[in-house]
């Protein structure tokens, strides 16, 4: 565990290099919108003149004015919600995440089939990228498939720095898990380990669990575009990780 401490909680100490912003000023209405409200009126009256003076004139229509506007696409929405990864040390790596560290019930708990070891090797480099890419079925109508959340799909193909390393699937939460959740309800941002028989059962109850807790920023691209970014502390340089859903055609 002390090489996940290494990389991670640096950006618990950030440098005193950090300075203090100033606030930005205040930005106080123009008084020009009183003479923007009386605009109106007077080019009123100066059409009513000019018909008056031209009866002849066929009047012009909206339609002669019109311009052609541009469809902007949807920008992302974003929300700050906890990540935790977390898992034994000869065991699989889990993901969970919720809208807040008080929170028992996980919005999104994923088992990975990489052993915790090997995640470990790969955040030694600094850089994550785990994509879940599933497959739309074929048999079903786009509007069905695409009206289902990605975070309710239950198998992905899991992609690890670009490589294909296995699969991951959606777990409900259990008592152990909620159990282990409540242990780090005063947790915000943390690398540690949980003693052995703590939170957990069966034939890994010796083993201690791993686990790194921070701040992520949760993406919604579209529909069949999600993705979950941690937040490094005071924007310090640090561990980086990114887990991304997404679902093909």
């Amino acid at each position: 565990m002390s090489k996940i401490r290494r990389f991670f909680l640096p950006c618990i100490f950030p440098t005193a290099a950090d300075a203090q912003t100033t606030p930005a000023p205040k930005k106080r209405l123009s008084t020009s919108l009183r003479d923007d409200i009386d605009e109106p009126t007077n080019t009123k009256s100066a059409a009513a003149d000019q018909e008056a003076q031209n009866p002849d004139q066929e009047p012009t229509s909206p339609e002669d004015n019109s311009t052609t506007l541009l469809i902007v696409p949807p920008r992302p929405s974003k929300s700050m919600v906890i990540g935790t990864i977390f898992g034994h040390r000869r065991g699989h790596v889990w993901f969970c995440i919720q809208q807040d560290r008080v929170s028992m019930k996980p919005t999104l708990l994923l088992e990975l089939s990489m052993p915790t070891n090997q995640l470990v090797k790969e955040m030694r480099c600094g850089l994550v990228r785990i994509a879940l890419e599933c497959a739309r079925p074929e048999s079903t109508e786009r509007i069905e498939v695409t009206s289902c959340p990605l975070r309710l799909v239950p198998v992905w193909i899991m992609y690890c720095n670009g490589r294909k390393v296995g699969f991951a699937v959606r777990r409900k939460a259990s008592g152990q898990n909620r159990l282990m959740l409540k242990m780090m309800q005063s947790i915000t941002i943390g690398a540690g380990v949980i003693p052995a028989g703590l939170g957990s059962s069966g034939p890994d109850s010796g083993e201690q669990i791993i686990y790194m807790r921070a701040n992520y920023e949760h993406m919604i691209g579209s529909a069949d575009s999600e993705s979950f970014h941690l937040i490094n502390p005071d924007e310090c340089a640090g561990q980086e990780f990114s887990l991304f859903l997404l679902r093909s055609m």
